[in-house]
């Protein structure tokens, strides 16, 4: 690394914080353009189930419990095959370049320091292989299905063969929600999502502005089924997890349909506005699933508490997604690293406080009872 590097490096990790997610965004909005503040921070509609994720854990309570030997504490957790540190996992999110010059390798490097999953978006703006290089952890890759299958059947094997070990479809999408903090976006020139290369696509989400297909984006295929999951399972050769559902129908269709797992989500409050916060839905998914297949959940974690809540609601693990992006721009892989730590540390605070010693321990009595 060169001097100037070093001494740039330097002064990143001197204005990360210490403790305290909510303290990232506002020291990193400075750093980022308008357009792309906008598209981490925006919701879908007016933003009504944005805010209920936060304001659903909010609600809840939980149960002190004293004199406990809480001088050990194991927080590792078994998934797909891998024993994870903790569970605490990265989302995927778009355009990591658009934050930090090293985009997502720096989120990969700083998931890796803090041992944490990261799951890679179809619309990466590096090389999944690329990534793979610069983290010893586990990597996902979460896919949007394309019209066109054999695309998708080649995009799939290709991060397959990178080294993702699971495929992640996020099945709330055949639309995007009404995003208008978004209506601006636009992929800085030399910027692209390198493994949609060959699509030539004029999508919204790249920022053209003149299509004439309605609601209808052509980077999402409305027509996808619960058919087409089992199609995938038989393509991708790893374990497949439906991202974004909410409905416990749906999950019991999911584990119908050969899913290995599903992520209760609601895009972060981004698609469909006054859709309930995942924190709400995730009890009832729990029972509709009866613990055949692990539940997971994203949307509105910021707290070591609320980690602790999910877990003791039935989830397996959780996925964080703008904290970790404004840890990025503050300061590459060591904003990441740092995140992703400041949550682990208050999780373990939070179990020690509620006497529990691991994950197995971790379960319905940890919420108060009014």
């Amino acid at each position: 690394m060169s001097q100037g590097r070093k001494v740039l490096q330097r002064k990143e990790d001197e204005t990360l914080p210490t403790a305290d997610l909510m303290q990232f965004e506002p020291l990193a909005r400075p750093r980022l353009s308008q357009m792309a503040y906008d598209y981490v921070r925006s919701g879908g509609g007016d933003e009504i189930t944005m805010r209920e994720n936060r304001l659903a854990f909010e609600r809840l309570r939980l149960a002190p419990k004293v004199l406990v030997d809480v001088s050990k504490l194991d927080t590792r957790v078994p998934l797909f095959g891998s024993e994870l540190e903790h569970p605490i996992l990265l989302a995927p999110i778009a355009y990591h370049r658009l934050y930090h010059r090293e985009g997502e390798v720096a989120t990969a490097q700083g998931a890796g320091a803090a041992g944490a999953v990261f799951a890679i978006s179809t619309f990466t703006t590096t090389a999944i292989d690329e990534i793979a290089r610069h983290t010893r952890q586990p990597i996902w890759f979460q896919l949007y299905v394309q019209r066109d299958r054999g695309f998708t059947k080649e995009m799939v094997q290709r991060a397959v063969a990178s080294g993702c070990k699971a495929v992640c479809i996020t099945v709330d999408t055949p639309v995007l929600g009404c995003r208008y903090g978004q209506l601006s976006f636009a992929l800085p020139k030399g910027m692209e999502c390198v493994h949609l290369r060959g699509l030539e696509l004029q999508s919204a989400i790249f920022g053209h502005k003149t299509q004439r297909s309605g609601i209808y984006d052509p980077l999402f295929d409305p027509s996808f089924h619960w058919r087409d999951v089992e199609w995938l399972r038989g393509v991708a050769g790893v374990p497949v997890i439906l991202k974004g559902v909410l409905a416990p129908e749906d999950g019991k269709r999911a584990v119908e349909h050969g899913a290995d797992g599903v992520i209760v989500s609601n895009h972060g409050g981004r698609n469909l506005d006054t859709a309930p916060a995942t924190i709400d839905a995730l009890p009832r998914m729990v029972e509709a699933i009866a613990w055949r297949i692990p539940v997971m959940l994203d949307s509105g974690v910021r707290r070591g508490t609320d980690v602790l809540a999910a877990l003791a609601r039935g989830a397996r693990a959780v996925f964080i997604g703008r904290p970790y992006v404004y840890g990025l721009a503050l300061a590459g892989a060591k904003g990441v690293e740092r995140v992703i730590n400041i949550l682990r540390d208050e999780f373990q605070r939070a179990m020690a406080l509620t006497g529990r010693r691991s994950i197995k321990e971790i379960d319905e009595a940890v919420l108060w009872k009014p």
